[in-house]
């Protein structure tokens, strides 16, 4: 029998929300990806956990993150920056602070659309000379509820195998080069790889995963935010050993350009060309956003895992997780999936 089951809303016995603290204690989590996807993840997992770490990818190369990392030769901060604001509290404080830091100024000169927290994050890490020790820095400024780590020591270029990239050669594969240009690429992304191909992995990212209850990968940007993850060799080899349990939390819709046409099951096929030896134990999808179920529990039961639906969209139709929902679906498989008795 296929393993799929559908959650439901995760309101308890009481009626009340369930919170996800097991008489105290709560999970250790890991959350991996990038951009808007983490953000959505990373903020319906706060409101379940105090032990969260996310580890973010570095290869941005667009807007003011690839400005910023031209110019200094940083790490792209804007991932980063998205995944601390995502962690601000939901009190005056937190919220103030998100908003800070998310600000881009407007104007006719060279600070046009650089936001402000990518200047403090970078005006940091010139001061530490430490980038772990000055995200701890900007998180305990913001009071973030958790901690935020890039997933490599030097920045990553993202290159792509695409197929049709350009129209008038519809059968003919191009190398394409930069996050910016593949998550928007025409044409049909076939694979994709980092610049240096062996990137060294941060070491306390390493040590997080090694150490989690559970591991979340995605949402997010498939080839851009959510696979450069598994391209990191001490991150994938960590992955694959850690006695942690991973969930991979599938997008509520394809993404133009890069993703464009593909079914939720196809997500799990070219996840499975990058890290063919990758195990997972969940696959969270939204049970409007799968019309071939079986499909996708045939694509899951190649990585060991069950899939677990559940209604985790907003209400409005946009294709954005709703935080209250997502947190009350990880809460569930947590729970019906995690280890029996008190966390730790």
């Amino acid at each position: 029998m296929r393993r799929l089951r559908r959650l439901t809303s995760g309101r308890g016995e009481d009626g009340g929300a369930r919170t996800g603290r097991r008489r105290g204690a709560t999970p250790k989590v890991v959350a991996l990806g990038g951009g808007q996807g983490l953000s959505a993840s990373l903020t319906a997992l706060r409101r379940i956990t105090g032990d969260l770490t996310a580890v973010v990818t570095v290869a941005d190369d667009g807007g003011s993150s690839g400005r910023l990392r031209e110019e200094l030769g940083v790490l792209p901060p804007g991932d980063l920056r998205k995944a601390l604001a995502a962690l601000c509290g939901d009190d005056d404080w937190g919220q103030t602070w998100a908003r800070v830091i998310q600000h881009r100024f407007q104007s006719a000169g060279d600070l046009h659309e650089h936001a402000v927290g990518n200047l403090l994050i970078v005006a940091l890490w010139e001061q530490l000379g430490d980038p772990v020790q000055a995200l701890d820095l900007v998180g305990k400024l913001l009071g973030a509820q958790g901690r935020v780590l890039p997933m490599s020591a030097v920045p990553l270029e993202l290159q792509a195998l695409v197929k049709g990239h350009d129209p008038a050669r519809p059968e003919d594969v191009d190398t394409v080069r930069g996050q910016a240009t593949v998550a928007l690429t025409p044409g049909e992304v076939l694979s994709v790889q980092v610049v240096p191909s062996d990137p060294p992995a941060v070491p306390e990212a390493v040590a997080a995963v090694l150490d989690a209850d559970w591991v979340v990968l995605g949402p997010g940007s498939w080839f851009s935010s959510v696979i450069p993850h598994l391209l990191v060799p001490e991150l994938l080899d960590a992955l694959m050993v850690t006695k942690a349990r991973r969930v991979l939390s599938l997008n509520l819709a394809p993404q133009p350009g890069e993703t464009e046409g593909f079914s939720p099951q196809r997500h799990l096929e070219v996840l499975a060309r990058h890290a063919p030896k990758l195990a997972l134990d969940v696959v969270l999808a939204d049970e409007a956003a799968v019309p071939d179920r079986e499909s996708l529990a045939d694509a899951a039961k190649r990585f060991g895992a069950a899939v677990e639906l559940a209604p985790v969209a907003r209400q409005d139709g946009s294709p954005k997780h709703d935080p209250e929902l997502l947190a009350a679906a990880y809460d569930r498989i947590f729970r019906m999936h995690g280890r029996i008795g008190p966390w730790r």
